[in-house]
């Protein structure tokens, strides 16, 4: 069996990297890589060399969050990530740009591998991903090439949502990788029961981060983003839960 050169690289590649959080989600729409940028933000913010990776391939959105703009990454012996506003940020936009990619299989798990590979992200005390929503392969492939992930999942208060996600926490239990936490977003009303569901399966809760609707008007803004209520909680929940001053 053949062994894939690559794999060793992204061992090199990572081995300056303190932590690694794959921001992730049973499905889409729970605000995944609002949680991911917000977090980012707020590790970058606090002097912590940070990085976001945004590995949701089909729909990166974080780019659009962050008003990225035209920042691109430089070539030197691989791909060294542009920094925004005081992070290292990689993202698959700056070669599809605007375009669809229709990635599937072993072409999508290539991709992964290959970037994986050639970016530079040097010393990093942590690295964010934003995970693409669901157990694809792009979480699989996680899973098998960045042993050091620790996994923030991210649901609503919706049944529905949290049944997707429950699957995600019950396959990554299975299988022992590391759940920092769950964080419920676009909480409206006082049900516990999204806690209690976490709390019952030895899982530590974030906590809440109650709805907010002006959210949508910091889109573009990484400063705003962080003044609303939403990035205050975000910054809250992570200086608790990762000790961080």
């Amino acid at each position: 069996m053949k062994i894939d050169p690559r794999i060793s690289l992204i061992e090199e590649r990572l081995k300056g990297i303190r932590r690694v959080i794959a921001v992730s989600s049973g499905k889409g729409g729970v605000g995944k890589s609002l949680v991911s940028s917000a977090l980012a933000l707020t590790l970058a913010r606090r002097g912590l060399r940070t990085g976001l990776f945004d590995m949701d391939f089909t729909s990166p959105a974080s780019h659009i969050i962050l008003g990225v703009g035209d920042a691109q990454p430089e070539e030197a012996d691989g791909i060294v990530p542009p920094v925004v506003h005081g992070l290292k940020y990689m993202s698959i936009i700056h070669y599809v740009h605007d375009r669809a990619s229709p990635l599937r299989g072993v072409d999508l798990s290539n991709v992964v591998t290959e970037l994986l590979a050639v970016t530079i992200w040097g010393k990093l005390d942590f690295l964010v991903i934003d995970m693409p929503p669901g157990i694809s392969d792009v979480v699989l492939d996680v899973l098998r090439l960045i042993r050091k992930a620790e996994f923030l999942v991210v649901t609503t208060p919706s049944r529905l949502a949290f049944e997707t996600v429950r699957k995600l926490i019950d396959l990554l239990l299975e299988l022992g990788v590391p759940v920092l936490g769950v964080i419920e977003n676009m909480k409206m009303g006082s049900s516990d029961r999204i806690r209690r569901e976490v709390e019952g399966r030895g899982l530590n809760f974030w906590g809440e981060v109650p709805f907010d609707p002006r959210l949508e008007e910091s889109i573009g803004d990484a400063g705003r983003l962080m003044r609303t209520e939403f990035g205050r909680a975000i910054e809250r929940m992570a200086a608790e839960k990762l000790g961080i001053t």
